[in-house]
């Protein structure tokens, strides 16, 4: 039997310092995340402070972060950011996703109103609430009835009877198709008393029955582009197919989107691109740039005290000198990387994504002399303004596609090749994959159809079937 006993490896390992630590760990947060995190510790460590005096300064002067390193380095285009566009109502007109302003009261209280005006029981009335509780952000009942009813105590004695009359009654408010159970339901109810003043295709009873058809039936078949079987399907002709396919484009798939308020859609960039005579340089935003420094009134007062009377403070003295070095290392290094981006992709920022050059993690970290895992963090989550945009740095980087001239251009500048073709083609004969891929080869970028087809589908362009059908419902 094998007896316990004591015995003394030496070996080495590696330690992160909890200075290396919190480096590592700002350097991966984003602006927000930052300015968090920075708060946090200056809640709890009273021997750091914002510095004033800079944040003064950066008032009374705008443009301190456009400056360079000397006075003639003056941009000679203004960036701006330009607003997001939106539309201005519950059913746009144009193909927006967001409203630009949502209600000022919710859904639920939209609906809650309407329900109090209604000559509905206690017990109705009680369900219908039940039922409005269960709507989604855009309007849709997220469970079914036959679920919900088993939520509901034995000693209701509710039926599921009573929660379809709920439903129905639901149904009936304003805005049509709320309540509904997936799309087909939601454009069926719009479809039932339809306001003819906004939808006068509606006025057509042959369009309107041809409309509710393909909405409680043939919505797939629509989907697929073939007018031609849709027609078959309805058995009528082409005049009324193509005028109930208008009309269903003017229905709202998500009546609740009103009432919902939209996630702020926009980044602050970390790093400002300007064209100066020296070529395209990259600054730090100094809007980003947290002001820190060392309350002058403690350290003065521990300098006169020995360590062992304060070790608390002097622990916590030690902290703000760290939070203060590490941020102004993040912000180096992230301009670093940003500059050395800048240089790679020169050819962007004077021509646009389609000139975007392909590069890899690698090459910026063996230029830097960084591990690649530090431009990772550094590109994280991290915005640059440039002419075309706010991007994050991450959108730079991308493999390359090889060319018949031996060079190779990025995945991004493909992309935005096909997004050119697609947009300048005829709508009455899109252009299939097959095509895209043979106008690609003739300007010496050869990639296969299914990569074509990945490419569409990144840029959220629909098939050549598709894009043909609704140009032909047009």
């Amino acid at each position: 039997m094998t007896r316990p006993a004591l015995e003394l490896r030496p070996g080495q390992h590696l330690t992160l310092t909890p200075q290396l630590q919190q480096s590592i760990r700002l350097l991966q947060l984003s602006s927000l995340e930052l300015e968090q995190e920075i708060s946090q510790a200056l809640s709890e460590n009273p021997l750091l402070e914002r510095d004033e005096t800079a944040d003064q300064a950066d008032a009374a002067d705008p443009q301190r972060e456009a400056s360079v390193e000397n006075d003639d380095n003056q941009p000679d285009t203004e960036l701006r950011i330009e607003e997001m566009p939106g539309s201005g109502g519950v059913y746009p007109d144009d193909d927006s996703d967001t409203p630009q302003t949502a209600r000022t009261d919710t859904l639920r209280e939209h609906l809650l109103g309407q329900l109090i005006l209604t000559r509905a029981g206690p017990r109705d009335a009680a369900l219908a609430a039940l039922l409005i509780d269960e709507l989604d952000e855009n309007g849709y009942l997220g469970s079914p009835l036959e679920e919900i009813l088993t939520w509901l105590p034995e000693e209701l004695e509710v039926d599921l009877d009573e929660l379809r009359a709920a439903l129905t009654l639901l149904q009936s408010f304003d805005p049509p198709g709320v309540g509904a159970r997936d799309t087909a339901d939601c454009l069926v109810l719009q479809l039932r008393h339809p306001d003819v003043s906004r939808l006068p295709e509606a006025a057509n009873p042959d369009v309107l029955a041809a409309a509710r058809l393909i909405c409680a039936q043939h919505l797939p078949l629509l989907a697929s582009g073939n007018p031609a079987r849709l027609r078959e399907a309805l058995r009528c002709d082409e005049a009324t197919q193509r005028a109930a396919c208008t009309l269903i484009q003017r229905l709202d798939p998500r009546p609740g989107r009103a009432w919902t308020v939209p996630a702020a859609d926009y980044a602050i960039p970390d790093v400002i691109v300007r064209k100066t005579r020296q070529g395209w340089q990259a600054v730090l935003n100094s809007a980003v740039v947290p002001r820190l420094q060392i309350n002058g009134l403690y350290a003065q007062m521990l300098g006169n005290q020995r360590e062992s009377n304060h070790a608390g403070l002097h622990a916590q003295l030690q902290q703000a000198r760290w939070m203060i070095r590490n941020v102004e290392q993040r912000f180096d290094t992230i301009l670093r990387v940003s500059q050395a981006i800048v240089v790679h992709q020169a050819a962007f920022f004077s021509q646009g994504p389609a000139a975007m050059r392909p590069l890899i993690l690698k090459d910026i970290a063996g230029e830097l002399g960084l591990h690649e895992s530090t431009i990772s963090r550094a590109t994280t989550q991290k915005f640059m303004l440039t002419p075309y945009g706010t991007m994050e740095l991450k959108r730079f980087f991308g493999t390359g596609v090889a060319t018949d001239s031996g060079d190779s251009a990025s995945a991004t500048a493909v992309q935005e090749h096909i997004r050119q073709m697609v947009a300048g083609e005829n709508r009455a004969k899109p252009l299939s994959d097959s095509q895209i891929m043979e106008r690609l080869a003739g300007q010496g970028i050869v990639i296969a159809r299914r990569t074509v087809a990945k490419y569409r589908e990144a840029l959220r362009i629909a098939p050549a079937a598709v894009r043909k059908a609704q140009a032909a419902a047009r």
